[in-house]
């Protein structure tokens, strides 16, 4: 059974950084892809961020230049760096493991990110 535990939300200043990781248990096709979706209150859920096992990354248009993604080698956790932190990145941040253009087989809890003076 497969499980995702998000860590690293939090409330920062605009201009600061924060970190995020994905760390995933299970049994997971090493093809699947990893990545973050975020919701704010009354905004549809968004792609954040996204990367294949062999590497290929997409961003959001908003977080180009701001936010990079990583993978470890054995491919079973994401690292999400969001530096620039402005008050529109304020959502909930859900991990997710899933077949590259399909939705995602899977969630973590999510972690509330803040940004805020």
């Amino acid at each position: 059974q497969v499980q995702l535990v998000e860590s690293g939300g939090g409330l920062v200043q605009p201009g600061g950084f924060l970190g995020l990781s994905c760390a995933a248990s299970g049994n997971i096709f090493s093809a699947y892809a990893m990545g973050w979706y975020r919701q704010a209150p009354g905004k549809l859920r968004e792609l954040v961020a996204a990367i294949t096992s062999n590497g290929r990354t997409n961003y959001a248009d908003s977080v180009k230049g701001r936010f990079t993604i990583s993978r470890d080698n054995a491919k079973t956790t994401a690292y999400l760096h969001m530096n620039s932190l402005k008050p529109e990145d304020t959502a909930v941040y859900y991990c997710y493991v899933g077949q590259l253009g399909y939705a995602p087989e899977y969630w973590g809890q999510g972690t509330q990110v803040t940004v805020s003076s």
